[in-house]
C-alpha cells in the first residue's frame, strides 16, 4: 500500500504521541508500505514554528533526516496536484490539508489521517 501522512500524522509520529492511533502507527511502520509526505507538510510546519504555534523537540532542519532514515518519502508538489487543487471542491479550506488531499486523490495514496473531513473527497484514509 502507498500512504501520505497528514502533518499532524507525521509529527505525533515522530514524538511518539499518544493521539497517533494504533492503526495509524502500524501503517506507517509497516515495511511493505510505500511511505510518503508532503512537501506541503513540511511547509506547514515551518510556518507554525515560525508564528510560534508549534514547538519540535528537535530542529526543523533535521525533520527531513528523520524521514530519510525512517524511509519516509518526500512528495513534491506536481503539476497535476495542482491542477487537481482547482477544481477540489472548498470542503475543507484549509490550503495546507487541500493539497494533501489533491497529492492523495491525484497518486491514488491513502492518507493517514485523523480529520474525517478527508472522507467527503471520497479519499482512503487509515486511523
Amino acid at each position: 500500500m502507498k500512504i501520505l501522512i497528514d502533518t499532524h500524522a507525521l509529527l505525533w509520529f515522530f514524538s511518539n504521541h499518544d493521539e497517533l492511533s494504533e492503526k495509524a502507527r502500524r501503517a506507517i511502520e509497516n515495511s511493505s508500505n510505500d511511505v510518503f509526505v508532503s512537501i506541503a507538510s513540511f511547509w506547514e510546519i515551518s510556518i507554525k514554528l515560525s508564528l510560534s504555534k508549534i514547538a519540535l523537540d528537535i530542529p526543523f532542519e533535521l525533520l527531513f533526516e528523520e524521514a530519510e532514515k525512517l524511509d519516509i518519502s518526500i512528495l513534491n508538489v506536481k503539476k497535476e496536484h495542482l491542477i487537481c487543487l482547482k477544481e477540489l471542491p472548498f470542503i475543507h479550506r484549509d490550503p495546507f490539508d487541500r493539497m494533501i488531499a489533491c497529492q492523495s486523490i491525484v497518486e491514488d495514496y491513502t492518507l493517514v489521517s485523523i480529520d474525517k473531513i478527508f472522507d467527503k473527497y471520497k479519499i482512503q484514509r487509515v486511523w
